[in-house]
């Protein structure tokens, strides 16, 4: 199975869930992502075991990250940004209050794209999209890695 096929095919298809059941630890975060009026939303849908304390209760802060870190991926992957999987270079995310355990909502804004490198901004909240549970700013590789003969 070729992945970057799979993202082309789903994509023609306007079919998001697709996109995700191709990346397992999205899966296993229970997220998915839909058109919205404000662009591409991503949600990470509760369950208990994204719990990091059970006696807040707060979502586990790596489960934020992670889930942030996966919708810039699969922000960048939807709008055919990447001939590749984008890879992340760095990652920096500012917890600004914590996760209730309910739904959460992401949506990114790509800040810089080249050939090689996008510059992501990703925003997520829970009931209310004006008071923001994390913020997090990303580069992600789009090329090959070295040595791999794809086009990048």
């Amino acid at each position: 199975m070729d992945l970057m096929q799979e993202v082309a095919r789903a994509r023609e298809a306007n079919d998001h869930a697709r996109v995700v059941e191709l990346i397992p630890y999205a899966r296993t975060l229970n997220m998915d992502f839909y058109d919205a009026p404000e662009g591409l939303m991503f949600r990470l849908r509760y369950q208990d075991a994204n719990i990091g304390n059970p006696n807040v209760p707060a979502l586990h802060g790596g489960v934020i990250g992670a889930f942030m870190e996966h919708a810039g991926i699969f922000h960048i992957l939807w709008h055919n940004e990447s001939s590749v999987l984008p890879r992340v270079i760095d990652f920096s995310i500012d917890y600004l209050r914590p996760g209730r355990p309910e739904d959460t909502f992401a949506l990114c804004r790509v800040w810089r794209q080249g050939k090689r490198v996008a510059n992501v901004a990703v925003e997520a909240w829970q009931s209310d999209p004006d008071k923001p549970i994390a913020t997090a700013r990303a580069h992600f590789l789009l090329s090959p890695p070295a040595g791999d003969s794809r086009e990048g």
